[in-house]
């Protein structure tokens, strides 16, 4: 337990060190890797161990807020993946981010942002887990805005954080909710809670109460996992560097909403958890989410925006998982997701480092020529996403889909369609960018980057390939179940087949030696118009007009009527008396003889 302490805390201590010490030296971006390699190793020392510790944070009274770690097969794999992922990144960002002006603050970022995601899987409760996902609020808003000149990326940012609030506020009345019904905040004791609490002997009201509580909790994850209606902020969030999306938006800050979720369906139990409307609700919206997200990206022309989206269906896949009651299913493709979705990020960084920033595809071409290793490895990356048999992403595809089946035929159709859309758009995108000719300056003068970002794209690229066989899954994978066959030819895997087939020919078909893009569909290619209806309407209509109002009450109510009038008033007041005060005799002799007048009136005639 010392050494899981030791975890939560070195990446804050570093991130102090780095603001308080090291920011003009130039040490900041070593001192941060380091460290990230330092927290990866005692995951490692620390993997299959259990156990708990924990100190009181706050106590008043009786209660008591703590501060406590958690140790099991759920945390400590994915401890893993947050610091393996986290190692890779700073050091593909030395390299990426070797001639920024203000690197030090970047890498200050990334510490607080290991610390932040660390106190969320280590987190034995739901106090500690709010603290620190608000803390991923921060770090995020901090690096997605890292080009905080640039005016989208600033508005990327503040888009990001006003999103998971919106979602927070529903997370932190659900973690109220959620200890009213148990009386406890641990994970541990919840479900003990709930077998002994008062309100379980109306199983219809608590039900619903219930299903309330895992709904308003659910609100976090859709903020934290970029769900429908939350998901706006996710591809924006692309204006941040690109090892920055391959960090929080493809293996850690997104996957926490899941992570989350999973660990709420163990503390409730299984068969409660099943029982509850609230799992249905979850179950839809991660499968509408990931056929709405496939659909816009066969439209983005953004290579980053295209894996962005791709993101938000792979995480609506996990999240229909845990819908499903199949959390297991859920965790093992948020496993091998994190290893290919960071090498086809990182990738997409090789390729903007080495096309001088240009992120268009249809300005690349060719680049598997000029860039074999980023090319090949990025091939890898390709095919796990669009579940290539043998590669991670096809074991792992194929246990949700399985779930699917059994237990939501209509959710697996949906499923399915989604299967058909990612071979389609990977397609689209690796023929377009890396395949056919140049298109551009900016591409014809491509090379290969230096061994520092290859490196890292290598070792994703070995993990996309084999981290869904059970040689490597039963000893990382978080909460990972080993099937009952590897590869089962039956009616799901031939499904999946037959999608991976029908995208992946119809993709290449339609865009082999293209110099556009030959399809164009407004409602994908806007997004489904999300955006511009929550900025032409949510913000103008509502916040602009909410915000105009509340501003006339200030300056004309408050300010100009009460505030302003009795100063006014005063002032006037005080201006009579100023003018009797003026030192003129006459003036003096008037208000005497005045004076005597009142006096006689009211002595005389009063009676």
């Amino acid at each position: 337990m010392n050494l899981a302490w030791i975890l939560l805390f070195l990446p804050l201590v570093i991130a102090a060190v780095n603001q308080l010490g090291l920011k003009k030296t130039g040490l900041a971006p070593y001192v941060s890797s380091a460290s990230a390699l330092a927290t990866f190793m005692l995951a490692v020392l620390l993997l299959g161990k259990t156990g708990t510790a924990h100190f009181a944070w706050a106590t008043i009274g009786d209660f008591s807020v703590n501060v406590g770690i958690k140790l099991d097969q759920l945390s400590t794999g994915m401890m893993i993946v947050v610091t393996g992922v986290g190692l890779l990144v700073h050091l593909f960002s030395l390299a990426y981010m070797k001639e920024d002006e203000a690197k030090s603050r970047y890498f200050t970022g990334l510490s607080l942002f290991m610390f932040s995601m660390t106190g969320i899987v280590l987190a034995d409760n739901f106090a500690m887990t709010f603290m620190f996902w608000e803390l991923v609020g921060l770090s995020s808003y901090l690096l997605i805005g890292h080009w905080y000149q640039k005016d989208s990326a600033a508005d990327a940012a503040k888009k990001a954080f006003l999103c998971n609030r919106v979602g927070d506020f529903g997370f932190l009345v659900g973690i109220l909710m959620l200890w009213g019904i148990t009386g406890h905040l641990a994970f541990d004791s919840m479900k003990e809670g709930l077998t002994n609490s008062a309100a379980a002997a109306n199983p219809a009201i608590f039900g619903g109460v219930l299903s309330a509580a895992v709904l308003c909790i659910f609100c976090g994850a859709i903020g934290k996992s970029a769900q429908l209606p939350l998901h706006v902020w996710l591809p924006d969030a692309m204006e941040g560097p690109t090892p920055v999306s391959a960090l929080i938006h493809a293996a850690t800050m997104v996957a926490a909403g899941v992570y989350m979720l999973f660990r709420l369906q163990l503390s409730l139990g299984v068969d409660v958890f099943s029982g509850l409307t609230a799992s249905t609700v979850i179950a839809w919206t991660g499968a509408i989410t990931s056929l709405v997200a496939a659909l816009m990206a066969t439209q983005q022309d953004d290579i980053k925006k295209i894996l962005a989206y791709s993101t938000l269906s792979q995480l609506g896949y996990m999240v229909m998982a845990v819908g499903l009651v199949a959390g297991e299913a859920g965790m093992f493709h948020l496993f091998t997701h994190a290893w290919f979705k960071a090498l086809l990020f990182l990738g997409s960084g090789a390729v903007i480092y080495a096309c001088h920033h240009e992120q268009d595809i249809w300005k690349m071409g060719g680049l598997l020529r000029k860039m074999p290793i980023t090319g090949a490895t990025f091939f890898i990356g390709f095919l796990a996403l669009i579940a290539f048999p043998g590669t991670s992403g096809f074991f792992s595809k194929e246990q949700i889909l399985e779930a699917a089946h059994a237990k939501q035929p209509i959710l697996f159709w949906i499923a399915a369609s989604v299967a058909v859309l990612t071979p389609f758009y990977m397609t689209r995108l690796f023929v377009v960018a890396f395949l056919g000719k140049n298109r551009s300056e900016n591409s014809s003068h491509a090379h290969e980057v230096g061994p520092l970002m290859f490196g890292p794209l290598i070792i994703l690229g070995v993990l996309a390939l084999i981290a869904g066989f059970p040689f490597v899954a039963n000893k990382l994978a978080p909460a990972y179940q080993q099937p009952e066959h590897l590869i089962h030819v039956g009616f799901v895997s031939i499904v999946s087949v037959v999608a991976l087939l029908i995208g992946t020919i119809s993709g290449f078909v339609l865009y082999a030696g293209k110099d556009k893009d030959p399809v164009f569909i407004p409602l994908f290619k806007n997004r489904f118009y999300v955006d511009g209806i929550y900025d032409n309407f949510l913000v103008r209509y509502f916040q602009d007009a909410f915000a105009a109002i509340v501003s006339f009450f200030d300056e004309f109510i408050i300010n100009g009527l009460i505030v302003g009038g009795m100063s006014r008033a005063a002032e006037s007041f005080g201006n009579l008396f100023r003018k009797v005060q003026s030192g003129s005799l006459q003036g003096y002799a008037f208000a005497f003889g005045l004076g005597v007048i009142l006096v006689v009136y009211f002595t005389v005639f009063s009676r």
